[in-house]
């Protein structure tokens, strides 16, 4: 049965002749070797094959466990290291999903290449697969990218106060496509990375100290020294505005600080010693510091010191000027320099001051105002 359907296909091929002929060859060439073996030859064949495949699938399957075992330990010191020196919480999870995908990839094409399969053409269908993906998803990859940056380069954090277009909040998360916003009347908005990572972003919270201005419109013929006088005792009186330097003012919150927790734990020594006390207290005993190590700190900061006292200074001093004559009002502008968290409670409050005290030192705010001359004609 098998020479007949073997003859009837080399008689009447189903392709063309090139390839009939050449599988009739190997049929011929099969059967005759076939023919020439035994029945114990073609068993001991049957036997040998068996157990190499065996063989390969054992050792394949060791691999594969084994190289499991070497993922996870990687992935573990990966890991380790990440959160050691606290990178953050979005970008540790990404690398870690990163790096263990990409070592499993290569686990499983070696496994494949141990069974004895060809790798290249899985390969390549890997490799069409992601042009495929990645053309279709170009815009999304596109954000992607932006996260993996905006993670990385790190322009905002979670917290900061950034504005973007026509957009402005708190940052709520940073996740790997987008970036959600929190408005100031609580309102989400999801933002694609890909727009914050190439666009101009402004970033509220970067820096420590923002200056406030006031434009104040009053009447002419009034006072300019008077106004001046008025604006800068009300921003003196205000203990979160700048006086002078804001390196002064940083030292002297932190000694605010610093006062602050030691009246705090005068009041908790009020309290009845507990054993764990005392044991912290013989515990401290040992920790004391040595005579080296503390010259060594007090060397550091005495360069700390000679480094910022090359530095200069910036004078963030109150200042109020004439600014310009406008058509129905001279217009005072008022600047003063805050803590950024201050800004907006600085702004309210010395805005709410002005309106009081300007018009109780003969001040008066102008409403827009046109004289008209009416002549008549005889």
């Amino acid at each position: 049965m098998l020479l007949n359907n073997i003859m009837a296909f080399i008689a009447d091929p189903p392709v063309s002749k090139e390839v009939a002929d050449s599988i009739s060859n190997e049929l011929k060439t099969s059967a005759s070797m076939l023919s020439s073996l035994s029945f114990d030859e073609i068993v001991q064949k049957i036997v040998d094959g068996a157990i190499d495949i065996g063989i390969r699938i054992l050792i394949a399957i060791i691999v594969f466990y084994i190289g499991k075992l070497i993922i996870n330990k990687i992935h573990s010191i990966v890991k380790a290291v990440m959160l050691k020196h606290n990178f953050d919480k979005s970008l540790t999870t990404f690398v870690l999903s990163v790096v263990k995908i990409t070592l499993l990839f290569v686990l499983i094409v070696s496994v494949i290449g141990i069974l004895g399969i060809e790798t290249s053409s899985f390969i390549a269908i890997f490799a069409s697969a992601g042009v495929a993906i990645g053309m279709a998803l170009s815009g999304t990859l596109q954000n992607f990218a932006g996260g993996v940056l905006i993670l990385f380069i790190k322009p905002y954090k979670i917290g900061d106060y950034i504005e973007f277009g026509s957009y402005s909040g708190t940052v709520k998360e940073i996740q790997i496509f987008n970036t959600i916003l929190n408005t100031v009347d609580n309102k989400s908005i999801i933002i694609p990375n890909g727009g914050l990572s190439t666009g101009t972003i402004n970033n509220y919270s970067k820096e420590e100290y923002r200056r406030v201005n006031w434009d104040v419109s009053i009447s002419y013929g009034d006072d300019v020294d008077v106004a001046r006088k008025v604006a800068l005792d009300i921003l003196n009186a205000d203990s979160r505005v700048v006086k002078k330097y804001r390196e002064d003012d940083r030292e002297m919150r932190l000694r605010q600080k610093e006062i602050a927790a030691i009246h705090e734990e005068e009041q908790n020594q009020g309290n009845a010693e507990t054993e764990q006390d005392k044991h912290q207290a013989k515990k401290s005993l040992f920790n004391r510091k040595s005579k080296l190590k503390e010259g060594v700190e007090k060397w550091e900061e005495e360069q700390a010191e000679k480094i910022k006292a090359k530095i200069p200074k910036v004078d963030c001093t109150p200042t109020v000027s004439l600014v310009s004559l406008a058509d129905s009002s001279i217009v005072v502008s008022i600047r003063a320099w805050t803590r950024a968290e201050f800004y907006w409670s600085v702004l309210y409050d010395v805005n709410e001051k002005i309106y009081k005290e300007f018009p109780k030192n003969g001040l008066s705010f102008p409403f827009p105002q046109m004289d008209i001359h009416v002549t008549q004609s005889n």
